[in-house]
């Protein structure tokens, strides 16, 4: 399963700085790492006047831009997908995910919390938090580390999630959310059952990898 954690704070708490410095430390272990930033009042990507924001004014669902370095997907929805949707859908190959925000959600949070904004922390009696990153002692129950201890931070994630890194055989996604596979001999069945399906079929030989989308059951 694909560890999610949220960065969370007061607005200029230093969210942003704290994942510019933990990204490079957790890919440094061999980590491949996602991020997803929460915006709440919408944002636009596209620039008015280039080629993809004139397919998006034509009406399309979705766009995609892709170049030999990079690939991006600006997608309509009807309504904002969960953490776990927009993991199924954009960050499956990953091994862990950082989120910008989130902090209504009940994923695992890291709190970054300053001083001097004079503020409350924001996960008071939030069962959520796992971490507090401060430059100073907080009234909040959970491990404190230094806005400097980013390698310590990086060995308490990968202590505690202890999946990251290591690649599930089978991932399953139901109805947008992440269903935990922790037993071996689980997705062992989901695997053979499968490969056996699949070999089957034509133009399957030397199949790698397999990706099963059901809208219905």
């Amino acid at each position: 399963m694909i560890p999610i954690i949220s960065i969370v704070g007061k607005s200029n708490s230093g969210k942003t700085t704290l994942i510019e410095k933990l990204v490079p430390e957790l890919k440094s272990r061999g980590l491949k790492v996602g991020t997803i930033k929460h915006d709440v009042h919408g944002f636009e990507l596209d620039q008015e006047g280039k080629d993809t924001w004139r397919h998006a004014q034509a009406g399309v669902d979705t766009v995609v831009i892709s170049s030999p370095q990079k690939a991006a997907c600006i997608k309509r929805v009807d309504a904002e997908l969960t953490l776990d949707g927009l993991v199924c859908q954009f960050l499956s190959d990953m091994d862990i995910v950082l989120t910008e925000g989130y902090k209504r959600q009940d994923k695992p949070k890291i709190e970054i919390y300053r001083a001097e904004l004079g503020e409350e922390p924001l996960c008071i009696d939030d069962e959520t938090l796992i971490a507090v990153v401060s430059d100073t002692q907080t009234q909040l129950d959970a491990p404190h580390f230094g806005t400097q201890d980013i390698e310590r931070l990086a060995d308490f994630i990968l202590k505690r999630f202890r999946s990251a890194g290591r690649k599930d055989v089978v991932q399953l996604f139901v109805n947008g959310r992440q269903i935990p596979m922790s037993k071996r001999f689980t997705q062992g069945i989901f695997q053979k059952t499968i490969r056996g399906m699949v070999e089957s079929l034509k133009g399957t030989e030397g199949a790698k990898q397999v990706r099963i989308f059901i809208d219905e059951l």
